[in-house]
Formats: C-alpha cells, structure tokens, sequence
C-alpha cells in the first residue's frame, strides 16, 4: 500500500476531491439527463430543473467516488488509472470514502423530495448497482458490463421521469439506446487494454471468453443500439432529421463493428470502434436535440 502523501496547496487538495467524481463522465451523464428531461412531453420550473441537474450529478459524483475508493489497489496495476489520486498517493483512501458517502446520502433524498419519488428511486438504485454490484463484480465475471450499463443508462430515464414523474415507454427508450451503445464502447475498451485488465485481476469478454466472442457481442450490439435509436421516431420524440442521421450514423458505427473480423490489426481497430462509438453518440444526440428544436 501506498502512503497517502500530504497535500501541498488546498487549490491540488480540491483538485483531487474533484478528481474522484470522474468530472467528465459525470458531466457526459448530466447531458443525457437534460436530453431526457428536454425531450419529456411537459415542463419543469427552472428551480426543479436545477435542483434535478445538481443532485444527479452528486449521484454520479459519489458513486465514482466511492468506485475509485473499492479500486485504488487495481487502479495502481493499470496506466490508465495509476495517476489517479488514491492510487498515486495525493489523498487517503478515507477521502474518497467520505466524500462518496456524504454526496450519495445528500443527494438521493433531495432527489426523491425535491423531484420526485420516481426519479430519487432510480438514482438510488444506479449508485447501489454501480457501487454494491458492478464494481465488485468486475472481479470475477465479464457479465459485469451487463449490469455496469444499467446505472450508465438511467439518467435519461431520470430526465424523463423528472418531468413526467413516471416511466414511460419512450423514456425506455432512451434508456435503451444508452444501455445498448454502452456494450460495444466498453468492449473495444477491453480489447485495446486486455493486458491492463488482466494485470489488475478484472474480469473482461476477451480474456475470458476470447476475442472472437468480444467481436461477436460488440457486432450485436452495436446493431442493437442502431435498432433501438429509430423507435425514438414513432414515438414522436424525433423527426426527419433525426431519422436520416441516426440510419446513416447507426449504419456506420455497425459497419465499423462489423470490420473488426477481417482487420488485421485488432487493436488499430478496437481504438477505431472506440472513437467510432463516441462519435455516433455525439451526432444522433444533437440531431435529437437539434429535431426536437
């Protein structure tokens, strides 16, 4: 174990704290969540709309944190994460732990009361999935990304649910498309850093299932996503040019998938399906919000 070192300036002390809650992920997750609420039939004052954004991005915030917390011995066998304040020695373990649990204690229950009962029920149960099931579970099945992508995929349900107050049919909708996009992401993930993985004793589809299976499941889904992202239009949550964007960009993004069984270089083409998987979220998103507008 490394010995947490003291740190120099309260401004590094505050850049780590932040550092735990993973700023970028979260500030993805809080992007989906306004894409959910944006899309939702109804409207939330601009006070419910705050309070919405800020205490989901605490959950998010506190289940990073309570994450790099659980993983700071195999965060320090990979490069990726080695940097990271726990395992690089800035901050005590303890740090990660208070701050997690005082954030996920604050947050759901403000949620719940200030929202509504619906959207505090699913930040409760993606901070306990993320944290209680997921993480642990990376340690000894591949399956864990299955469950991993359910909290990955409930903010624009949360969205949804905080302007409807229900779950709904096109709010799984959205769920889904984030559910499904998030198998192929992860996978071309595992594929480019399979010796990292493995270094840290965590679980992943190529070296436990082989390459051949992780390509299979990547092609799946990422058709999956692509069928999924077009149910948005008969709902009426999107148009004509949603439509067009997402068949072309849905068309891609499996093309790419589908490229990885005759690529000669497997991991040229995981970095590829990687980047692919981060584009194609991007574009069907704004021509979501660009439709809707």
């Amino acid at each position: 174990m490394t010995a947490a070192t003291r740190p120099v300036t309260m401004m590094l002390t505050m850049r780590d704290l932040i550092a735990l809650t993973k700023p970028r992920i979260t500030l993805m997750v809080l992007v989906t969540a306004a894409g959910g609420m944006w899309l939702a039939p109804g409207s939330l004052d601009l006070l419910a709309m705050t309070i919405m954004l800020v205490t989901t991005g605490m959950v998010v915030g506190a289940a990073n944190a309570l994450n790099c917390y659980l993983e700071r011995d195999s965060d320090r066998l990979m490069a990726r994460t080695a940097n990271r304040p726990l395992p690089d020695g800035r901050l005590a373990p303890v740090w990660a732990l208070l701050l997690g649990v005082g954030m996920g204690m604050l947050s759901v229950p403000v949620l719940w009361l200030a929202v509504n009962p619906m959207t505090g029920f699913l930040g409760l149960i993606a901070l306990l999935s993320y944290v209680a099931i997921y993480t642990p579970m990376k340690q000894w099945t591949p399956t864990a990304l299955f469950v991993g992508a359910i909290p990955g995929a409930l903010p624009p349900l949360m969205g949804w649910t905080a302007v409807r107050g229900t779950i709904e049919a096109p709010g799984l909708v959205l769920f889904g498309v984030l559910f499904f996009w998030q198998i192929p992401h992860f996978i071309a993930i595992s594929i480019f850093r399979q010796d990292e993985y493995e270094r840290a004793g965590l679980k992943v589809l190529p070296s436990v299932r082989g390459l051949e299976s992780a390509k299979v499941q990547a092609v799946v889904y990422s058709f999956a996503v692509w069928a999924v992202s077009l149910l948005l239009v008969p709902y009426g949550l999107a148009g004509l040019l949603y439509l067009s964007t997402a068949v072309v960009a849905g068309a891609l993004f499996f093309g790419e998938s589908l490229r990885g069984f005759w690529a000669p270089d497997v991991q040229a083409w995981a970095k590829k399906l990687f980047v692919a998987s981060l584009i194609y979220l991007t574009v069907i998103f704004a021509a979501l919000i660009l439709d809707a507008l």
